[in-house]
């Protein structure tokens, strides 16, 4: 083997990267709650995995931050603090906000993008989906109203906003126990947009994620 190819591993890192989805699945969906001590050993023995394998992947959980590591007290997940969701929804009003005042600027193509994304939501809800498609199809919305940008950095911006977020909002479900519908209020902005009233939507917009932000901060007790 050429040595310039010596510390390539691609099944070593396919591997880090499943533990990595099956623990954020697992976050995501509450079943590891907020606080959750995350043990190497008892990891590995659960998912079949060497510590190592482990170690990486919670580092990679860390760096999101979904996970949070303390000296001598190892890794647990991550706790939703009042401040940090209030960050990440101005992050969001930020983004999004750009977005909907691009809309008569936008291709064709990113204004079709968020029609399918709210007609795929809606869909969800009058089909009764569950509370982990209804929150993707929620949150897929919002990441096309960033699309209308038609920056790519913006939109991973975006994402990786999206991901904090599911850390909150799963733990909003896991006190709540219901999949708060807002499909009505994805329809109400987009009617704005289609009928030109750009400046009503984008403060339709504001005051929504306001109402967002309140609604996460109440359910966890942060308000």
């Amino acid at each position: 083997m050429p040595e310039q190819f010596a510390t390539l591993r691609l099944e070593h890192s396919s591997t880090v990267d499943r533990v990595v989805a099956e623990l954020r699945r697992a976050i995501f969906e509450g079943e590891l709650e907020s606080g959750t001590t995350l043990r190497e050993v008892a990891l590995a023995g659960s998912l079949g995995v060497s510590r190592p394998t482990v170690r990486e992947a919670l580092t990679q959980l860390v760096a999101e931050g979904l996970a949070t590591r303390e000296p001598h007290r190892g890794v647990s997940v991550t706790t939703p603090a009042a401040d940090s969701i209030r960050d990440v929804c101005r992050a969001r009003w930020v983004l999004e906000g750009a977005g909907v005042r691009r809309w008569d600027m936008a291709t064709d193509a990113q204004r079709g993008a968020v029609r399918a994304s709210l007609e795929a939501y809606t869909r969800a809800v009058s089909g009764g989906a569950s509370y982990q498609e209804l929150n993707e199809r929620h949150l897929t919305f919002h990441l096309s109203l960033v699309g209308l940008t038609g920056s790519p950095r913006l939109q991973a911006m975006a994402e990786a906003l999206v991901v904090e977020l599911k850390l909150a909002l799963a733990q909003v479900e896991r006190i709540r126990r219901n999949a708060h519908d807002e499909a009505e209020n994805h329809t109400a902005l987009v009617v704005l947009l289609e009928t030109g009233d750009v400046r009503g939507a984008y403060a339709f917009l504001r005051q929504h994620l306001i109402d967002a932000e309140d609604d996460i901060l109440d359910a966890l007790g942060l308000g």
